[in-house]
């Protein structure tokens, strides 16, 4: 639907892969990266408010989709994976670090909370200590990559609080929008009508957040306004606004504010977040500009 490869785009000041000085694309973290921290997010957001709402379906599934395929894609973009075990070793120095012992505590916590609550085999004593350990474990899951990417001083784009932010918020809306799809299927939670309302709040975080993380960009280092450029007018802007802007935040809004709620527009509502934050993932690694050494005035007299 969107060409958004990054073959052949040399722009003005773009030094491409060549030796020259000049902007560069990041090419560390590409798709397999960009899925993994959609699932990151959206199966811990899931789990939260799954478990906010006690809805077990909601609980299993968030659990699924950040064990399973967070860990997977992880593993697809490392070089050795046999020794990635080592990234855990320095929580006090690394989000990244501090990120998958997070991983540890939602799993491992969450694991034990599912089996008590279908088994009954936690003791009683346990089973609330164990239920905040997995939340707590998910909170880190859901923002901790948005701090690893905040990290990134030399991608001005990647360089602010809001990176978080934004993790946050869209692994939520992604959470509440798999409730609301996995009602439609007969997994319907309580309370279905205050995570409709809580999706719409989101909505308008989520939007308020694209909406200044493009603010900052404009206004930012000349980097960030390079990647401003690729997100509003260049390659990227018809699958940044027609597809996370529009697809992804206007259209479920206008649903959530205007529409009523059936099978039909709840469930196209939640495929269209799901479609939007999926693209945000992808194209915030493929908008990710590295500065130039040189100033741009230095690069363009030669």
């Amino acid at each position: 639907m969107f060409n958004i490869s990054l073959k052949n785009t040399l722009r003005p000041g773009f030094a491409g892969r060549t030796f020259k000085s000049g902007y560069r694309f990041q090419r560390y973290w590409g798709t397999p990266m960009a899925t993994a921290f959609f699932c990151g997010e959206t199966g811990a957001g899931l789990f939260i408010i799954s478990m906010l709402l006690d809805f077990m379906p909601g609980i299993i599934l968030g659990l699924l989709i950040t064990g399973v395929g967070k860990t997977f894609f992880h593993l697809t973009h490392m070089g050795v994976p046999s020794k990635s075990w080592r990234a855990i070793l320095r929580p006090d120095r690394s989000w990244i670090s501090r990120g998958l012992w997070g991983i540890i505590f939602f799993v491992g916590f969450g694991s034990l909370h599912i089996l008590g609550q279908i088994f009954g085999v936690m003791p009683e004593a346990l089973a609330q200590p164990v239920y905040y350990l997995a939340l707590a474990g998910a909170m880190v899951v859901i923002v901790y990559q948005g701090f690893a990417m905040s990290h990134s001083t030399a991608i001005s784009l990647w360089s602010t609080g809001l990176m978080p932010v934004s993790s946050m918020l869209y692994g939520l809306l992604a959470g509440t929008s798999l409730i609301t799809i996995l009602s439609v299927f007969g997994f319907s939670a309580a309370h279905m009508d205050m995570v409709i309302t809580v999706q719409n709040i989101l909505l308008v975080g989520v939007l308020v957040t694209l909406i200044s993380l493009l603010h900052g960009a404009k206004n930012g280092s000349k980097g960030a306004q390079q990647s401003y450029v690729l997100l509003t007018s260049d390659f990227l802007a018809r699958p940044f606004l027609y597809g996370v802007v529009g697809i992804g935040v206007l259209i479920p809004l206008l649903i959530g504010l205007l529409a009523s709620q059936n099978t039909i527009t709840i469930l196209v509502s939640g495929v269209c977040v799901l479609i939007g934050f999926c693209l945000f993932r992808l194209l915030i690694f493929k908008a990710g500009v590295l500065d130039p050494i040189l100033s741009p005035a230095d690069i363009f007299k030669r």
